[in-house]
């Protein structure tokens, strides 16, 4: 699972072959086909087995003990530590692999589309619940939380899209200050402790 995200991540899902996967994972092609049918079912395991790792991460940064503003400081801080581990593990900023994949196959590959949508709907609802809540604590002026986290999340991932295509991690330090520009707070006021 690990050498299929890894390939797919860094090059494409259209030009990762299963013999690829196989040499990487150093493993025989018929013990590939004794355990999937194909590679877009062990993209699917591969990327489902990623989120519970990266969901792990998600509650405990979102957790409701945590002041809001900080969650969202929190979560881009998060993010850019990561791709900053892949830029020195990879040689590359590789972005989100969701979006990288999901730009990919979502007109091919309908059951891994819909598993990467599922996956981008609890990151949105992570998002929404911190903004529903710094709303509630009269930190920002959100009432309709949802759309905010829409926002936020789209400006992030054109983010990562940027930092990925300028192969530039420093691209990600803004996050936390465009993301409370969104929600109506200059970045002096987001000062969380």
């Amino acid at each position: 699972m690990d050498a299929v995200l890894e390939l797919i991540w860094t090059g494409s899902y259209g030009s990762t072959t299963i013999d690829q996967i196989c040499d990487k994972a150093d493993v025989r092609k018929g013990s590939f086909y004794y355990y999937f049918d194909s590679k877009a079912d062990l993209a699917l395991a591969a990327v489902d087995a990623q989120w519970q790792i990266v969901r792990a991460e998600c509650d405990s940064i979102f957790s409701p003990t945590i002041q809001p503003l900080q969650r969202l400081k929190s979560y881009f801080e998060f993010g850019y530590r990561f791709q900053s581990e892949m830029k020195q593990k990879c040689g590359y900023v590789l972005g989100c692999p969701l979006f990288t994949l999901g730009a990919e196959v979502c007109t091919q590959e309908h059951t891994l589309q819909k598993k990467i949508q599922e996956i981008l709907g609890y990151k949105l609802k992570y998002l929404e619940t911190a903004i529903r809540d710094a709303h509630a604590a009269g930190l920002v002026d959100a009432p309709d939380p949802a759309t905010k986290a829409r926002m936020i999340h789209a400006y992030y991932e054109g983010l990562l899209t940027q930092a990925r295509i300028h192969n530039d991690v420093e691209v990600l330090r803004e996050a936390s200050a465009g993301a409370f520009a969104i929600l109506g707070l200059r970045t002096s006021e987001a000062v969380v402790a």
